[in-house]
């Protein structure tokens, strides 16, 4: 590409020496036409916009560096010249020290880069018959009226070629490439065009002008800016109002039930920006029967919980009223009453039940559909779009890596010589530091886990000491403000705060690691980055909810033999009915900070800037104001771009799949949650920020297989919450074995006598000195039972504090059901992944006909123009072969 570009594109591609013949752009003022997207002249297209301040006037920079400066601005704008592109300067209404560099592509521009870049343009209308969806009546409710936005003409495609511009559907050179294709093609030109050449090493790009303060910004212009801004239609009937109909039509809040213009909004935006918002739709869509069914079985878990009989029997003062707990920890814990955790096993009653279950082998079946589904949607979407060979032929390689080739290698392909960045050894070597700084970050987060986990210990010891601790406490603050539920809201406030920091330090670590690592294209660079950035992430906020869920209350020991984290602190014990609320409680606090956080970083922190800045604005000056200025004065999107947004969806999507045993409600959080997104992030965009420069995707790029990755660890999760998590297990082995004899004395299978039964007995006078508490004991009992399941024989029994032999039948009703479970949802989704196919039929007979076309029109064609080139010389060239070779004719 780069030797095209020097033989082809740019004849005069490198530093111009002399002062006198650089190239300048054109001066005009402002004609004071707000709505204008065009040059002074009122006939040619503003492409791009470069703002700069004059160095002239600027008084922080010492003298040789602004002249520095102003020498490489001057002689990159040369170079655009050189490439043909056509610039006009302005000098700002509002602040003089700015000046505005309008860009322009000519036809001629656009055809030779379109070609250079494979952009796909249209050959001729679609002319597939396709059937109307039985559902298009229903879907019509939801949908954009199409008199206000119309549905985009399709049209079969084919990579650009100039000498084939005839066989292209070309009714209007100004339209034919449309504002998007136009923005894109111009960033392409300005990331590659040269300013500066120091030890022979070339030095170009907008990107490296903006970081050095060159330039202060690069955008295209949204295409409808007036003093209202989106509020309102362009006053200039020349131009468009596409911005005003986006925001009429599906960032305002009352189209918050309408399907998303996808059409209208990769037309203005890009594919890239238009694939994410399908994405989100999409997702958001599925999420609807997800809700519904977790809905189902919250109530289902409401009306049955007031025939929870372990719950009843925990509450009853008889039963549980009479069962005398031992401490939670040692020395300053006391002895506690089983009636305190009463409100706790209500509302575990409501999450732990029979609807958890059901609801965690759908999710297991729905994230499948979902994935499967999606691929299909993607499918069509690439064909619409016209991204189907988007990677294999139209993607360019970053600048950056360009910048760094001066390796030679053999091209095994083409055995032909090209220049690399590095050797072999040299990429293994970045490679190997590059892994092992991931690795050193992700065991940082690790170790900040495990310091919440020692804060929770520790804390744990004050909060008992401190709360109420009456053994008959009857206080209302103390039925809900227990040790256990303390420790948990701070532990968890507190991780919270750590994970945001560990966010803002990382993200940087993020970018910085993945440039060393140079990939080759924008695809690889972000994909790269979209790992690193999702690893941490996953350890960061998914930690702490692992730990709730597979190791706290599981390595204990007894009372008489506690555990302890570094000789010190004794191990976090679980509520007697098990730390599915307490992990309940996590979600709700890390899922419910992270959204508010978010909005408040996307969307409040841009409002208020953008507010701040026009306020300045109009104090200083009630002049009209040209497009180009107040685009500038909108936030600018930032280099990666939707990253963020993606980002926030698939840890939401881990969330929703990995532990929603533990929460049926959480798919309509992220429901509601998502409806309010889409519209905040289309507000955002087309209100907040500058337009973004349209870019090509063929698909959502890395998040595709790591959501594949987290569908299949969330069966191994919820079936693992179920079974080691909940109690659901225990229960039904009581249940169905050891209520009945010989383990039990109840005649027929009953829930009765279950608290009674598999809290274990503990003699108070086994207690070892360091562990023995100091309140005193009331009462004549000289017994207590442990908080846990641990299912432990009696004192006196000849195996006493050792596991039972109800521990082991549920151990192996435990590992039996995560075995069943785990196989039948597998085997399912297997089965829907095969029946599933990843592309419809309708599209693959729609990619048949393109290949078809652009086989006839662009090769078939040349062959008849051959043909009739040649004309009588053919005609008579056959004439003579026939005539020497026929029979004469007796």
């Amino acid at each position: 590409l780069v030797l095209e570009l020097n033989q082809v594109i740019i004849p005069t591609y490198g530093t111009v020496p002399d002062q006198q013949n650089l190239h300048t752009a054109e001066w005009a003022d402002f004609d004071d036409k707000p709505d204008s997207l065009f040059f002074s002249d009122g006939k040619r297209r503003i492409d791009f916009v470069l703002v700069y301040e004059d160095e002239s006037k600027k008084i922080t920079r010492k003298r040789s560096d602004r002249k520095k400066q102003k020498r490489k601005r001057q002689v990159y704008e040369s170079n655009l010249i050189n490439n043909g592109l056509q610039l006009e300067a302005t000098r700002s209404v509002l602040d003089e020290k700015l000046i505005f560099v309008k860009v322009h592509a000519p036809w001629e521009v656009l055809c030779t880069y379109a070609e250079v870049m494979h952009i796909k343009l249209p050959l001729q209308p679609n002319d597939l018959k396709t059937r109307d969806s039985a559902f298009n009546w229903f879907s019509r409710i939801f949908r954009v009226d199409e008199n206000i936005i119309k549905p985009e003409q399709e049209f079969f495609t084919a990579p650009f070629r100039k000498e084939h511009l005839s066989n292209f559907y070309i009714q209007d050179k100004d339209t034919f490439f449309n504002p998007a294709t136009r923005s894109r093609i111009v960033h392409f030109i300005l990331s590659r065009v040269e300013y500066a050449t120091k030890n022979k090493v070339k030095k170009f790009g907008i990107n490296k002008l903006l970081d050095t303060g060159i330039y202060k910004a690069a955008f295209p212009l949204h295409d409808n800016q007036d003093k209202s801004c989106f509020l309102h239609p362009s006053t200039d009937p020349d131009c468009p109002s596409e911005r005003y109909l986006l925001y009429r039509e599906w960032a305002h809040p009352k189209n918050i039930f309408k399907l998303q213009p996808l059409d209208f909004i990769r037309k203005y935006y890009g594919e890239k920006i238009g694939i994410y918002f399908a994405w989100l739709g999409f997702y958001t869509n599925m999420l609807i029967v997800a809700a519904v069914v977790g809905v189902g079985c919250f109530l289902y878990g409401c009306l049955t919980k007031d025939n929870c009989t372990w719950s009843q029997e925990v509450c009853d003062p008889n039963i549980g009223g009479n069962i005398i707990m031992c401490p939670q920890c040692d020395k300053v814990c006391t002895y506690w009453n089983l009636t305190i955790t009463c409100e706790s096993s209500k509302k575990l009653c409501i999450f732990d039940s029979f609807g958890t279950l059901v609801f965690a082998l759908f999710m297991g079946i729905w994230v499948t559909l979902f994935l499967e589904f999606w691929k299909r949607r993607q499918a069509e979407l690439e064909y619409e779009w016209d991204t189907v060979e988007y990677l294999e032929q139209e993607e360019q390689v970053r600048p950056e890596y360009e910048a760094r080739c001066t390796h030679v290698v053999m091209n095994e392909i083409t055995q032909q010589e090209e220049y690399v960045p590095y050797t072999a050894c040299g990429k293994c070597i970045r490679m190997t530091f590059c892994t092992s700084a991931v690795f050193f970050w992700i065991i940082l987060i690790i170790a900040s886990v495990v310091g919440i986990i020692v804060y929770r210990l520790s804390v744990f010891l004050v909060f008992s000491a401190t709360l109420p601790q009456h053994i008959n406490g009857t206080e209302a603050i103390r039925k809900y403000l227990t040790p256990q539920t303390a420790t948990s809201v701070t532990a968890s406030l507190i991780s919270f705060i750590v994970i945001m920091v560990l966010n803002v330090v990382y993200e940087k670590v993020a970018i910085l690691i993945t440039d060393f690592e140079l990939p080759r294209t924008q695809t690889d660079y972000e994909n790269s980055l979209t790992t690193k950035m999702f690893l941490f992430q996953f350890v960061n906020y998914y930690s702490s909810c692992f730990y709730i869920a597979f190791f706290k209350g599981k390595f204990v020991g007894h009372p008489g033999n506690p555990v302890y984290w570094l000789g010190k602190y004794r191990n976090e014990e679980c509520d007697p009915g098990g730390c599915l609320l307490e992990l309940t409680t996590q979600l709700a606090i890390i899922v419910g900070g992270k959204s508010i956080w978010n909005n408040i970083q996307e969307v409040l922190l841009p409002w208020v800037k953008n507010l701040i800045g026009r306020y300045c604005a109009a104090a200083r000056s009630e002049k009209v104001v040209p497009r180009w200025e107040q685009d500038y004065h909108l936030q600018p999107i930032g280099k990666l771009g939707l990253f963020y947004e993606y980002l926030e969806m698939v840890i939401q999507f881990g969330f929703v799949t990995l532990f929603v045993a533990s929460f049926p409600l959480a798919p309509l959080l992220a429901l509601v949650n998502n409806m309010l997104e889409i519209r905040l992030d289309a507000w955002k965009l087309t209100t907040q920020f500058r337009r973004m420069v349209p870019q090509k995707a063929q698909d959502i790029g890395a998040w595709q297989p790591i959501m594949q990755g987290i569908a299949i660890l969330a069966v191994v999760t919820n079936a693992m919450i179920i079974a080691f998590t909940s109690d659901m297990i225990p229960r039904l082995v009581y249940y169905w074995s050891f209520s009945v004899p010989p383990y039990g004395s109840h005649s027929s299978h009953t829930m009765k006598g279950y608290i009674n039964s598999t809290l274990s007995v503990f003699n108070i006078s086994d207690f070892k000195n360091a562990s023995k508490p100091f309140s005193p004991w009331f009462g004549n009992q000289t017994t207590c039972r442990q908080v846990y399941r641990d299912l432990r024989y009696p004192p006196g029994h000849q195996h006493q504090y050792e596991y039972n032999i109800y521990y082991w039948h549920v151990i192996a009703a435990k590992l039996a059901f995560i075995i069943v479970m785990e196989h039948v949802i597998y085997f399912v989704k297997f089965i829907i992944s095969y029946v599933i196919p990843d592309v419809s039929q309708k599209t693959k007979s729609k990619v048949k006909r393109e290949k078809y076309l652009t086989q006839k029109l662009l090769h078939e064609n040349d062959l008849k123009v051959v043909k009739k080139t040649m004309g009588k010389i053919a005609d008579k060239i056959i004439k003579g072969v026939d005539s020497t070779f026929w029979p004469k004719a007796e």
